[in-house]
């Protein structure tokens, strides 16, 4: 198993891609061509992908069985026209094809995405007359650049799916999208809950102008897959269906199992573009527990399109159980892989403890007692004193040091140890590493 201070090297967490993207390189290749000229379908169904749903459909698995059911039987979706676009092109039911197209085309229907996916993936059940009016209703919708990351996704797809019908075959909204919003820096201002947007977006361009959005901050990607497993709390929610995986949020009262569903596609989707990376076999592993495949009809529409049994995956038990992001100060730890561990989280200054089922907000920003979570320690830096120096003491391998002045750099002095230098991270953030079984006196102090 790896080491705890494996982790406690400087990383790039989930939310952190903004500042990733000014200090990577702009990842631009002299040859890159934003003209789409592939077949459909465009979006998101490679031909592999494509071939693997239908295989499952022949096969009669599990998740074809689920989906199956929900729309066959008429079941509302909350996403209709997408539900009855996959069926289509899954299935060959041209009824479902069709009723995809009249919601589509219905003065009610304004979801941008769901009319370029239902577009790309419903040609063969349109008429010429209907692509035309429905082509020029995506034209019109797509509108002028936005900066949000649902919104330019939507455009992004709606782009690609209308390509044939746009005079530079949508150079004029997929160009600067990349090079202006995404790699000036504004594509990477992402909320959290907005990953599984992003990884459509991942797909969608690489798929179609072979352009990679990864090579512009590629420590964030790589680091993305292990912060996203961590960032989920140890016990589930049981749901009506099935039972979710709650991703961490910051808002009071109980979590939202929409957000679960989301979070779920998206680790879904980010396997399925790029299976052979060691970390996102990790999250593989973890997803590829069956009691927590989505039966619910919004969630069995990602299951069925994203998820792969038949894609080796790792034991996410061997990943090391403290985790630091440096870049957004993220800090997750746990005592266990198992549903009763004890969980603490420090993102987008929040603290919190998971303890005996109960999620516990704790204060951040002032002095308050050590917590320990198996090999970590959080504590709020105490009250600095007269000359600036900050005292406490260590006795973990890994000890966080919260509320200090954000990329800073401060002398650090630990008993019987030489005068080293610390720097904090974008949160405020010292991480001090000692060997285990150690425990030692601090003292720390802000270089002027």
């Amino acid at each position: 198993m790896p080491s705890v201070t494996q982790f406690l090297r400087p990383r790039i967490g989930a939310l952190a891609l903004a500042a990733a993207l000014w200090l990577a390189p702009a990842g631009r290749a002299a040859d890159e061509d934003f003209h789409v000229f592939t077949d459909s379908p465009r979006l998101l169904l490679t031909k592999q992908r494509l071939r693997l749903l239908q295989r499952e459909r022949e096969r009669d698995s599990v998740r074809w069985q689920q989906f199956d059911a929900l729309v066959a039987e008429g079941a509302p979706m909350p996403e209709t026209a997408l539900a009855q676009a996959l069926y289509f092109q899954v299935s060959g039911n041209e009824a479902a094809g069709k009723k995809a197209v009249e919601w589509v085309l219905s003065d009610s229907a304004t979801d941008l995405r769901q009319l370029a996916l239902v577009f790309d993936w419903c040609g063969k059940a349109m008429t010429p007359a209907q692509a035309d009016r429905l082509s020029a209703k995506i034209e019109k919708a797509i509108g002028p650049a936005r900066e949000d990351l649902p919104g330019q996704e939507a455009r992004a797809l709606a782009a690609i799916a209308i390509a044939d019908h746009l005079k530079d075959q949508g150079e004029s909204i997929l160009k600067p999208l990349v090079e202006q919003w995404w790699r000036g820096g504004a594509g990477q201002k992402i909320s959290r809950g907005q990953e599984y947007p992003l990884l459509e977006l991942l797909h969608a361009i690489r798929d179609n102008v072979t352009v990679d959005l990864r090579e512009s901050a590629p420590q964030f990607f790589k680091d993305w897959p292990v912060d996203y497993l961590m960032g989920h709390y140890p016990a589930p929610l049981r749901g009506a269906d099935n039972d979710f995986m709650i991703p961490v949020y910051s808002g009071a009262g109980d979590p939202d199992p929409k957000e679960a569903v989301w979070s779920r596609a998206a680790g879904l989707a980010m396997v399925a573009f790029d299976p052979n990376e060691q970390d996102v076999q990790y999250v593989q592993g973890w997803l590829m527990q069956d009691r927590f495949t989505m039966r619910d009809p919004l969630g069995s529409t990602y299951e069925f399109l994203w998820a792969n049994p038949y894609q080796p995956g790792l034991s996410y038990a061997l990943l090391p159980l403290v985790y630091h992001s440096g870049m957004s100060g993220h800090v997750f730890a746990r005592t266990s892989w198992e549903e009763d561990a004890t969980w603490i989280g420090y993102f987008d200054e929040h603290l919190q403890i998971f303890r005996d089922g109960q999620l516990q907000g704790l204060r951040s920003g002032s002095a308050s007692k050590p917590v320990q979570v198996g090999d970590a320690i959080l504590l709020s830096a105490p009250p600095p004193e007269a000359d600036g120096t900050v005292r406490f003491k260590v006795s973990t391998e890994a000890t966080f040091v919260l509320g200090l002045t954000p990329k800073s750099a401060y002398d650090v002095e630990i008993d019987d140890q030489e005068l080293a230098e610390g720097q904090t991270d974008s949160g405020g953030t010292l991480v001090i590493a000692l060997p285990p079984e150690t425990e030692a006196g601090v003292r720390i102090r802000k270089r002027s």
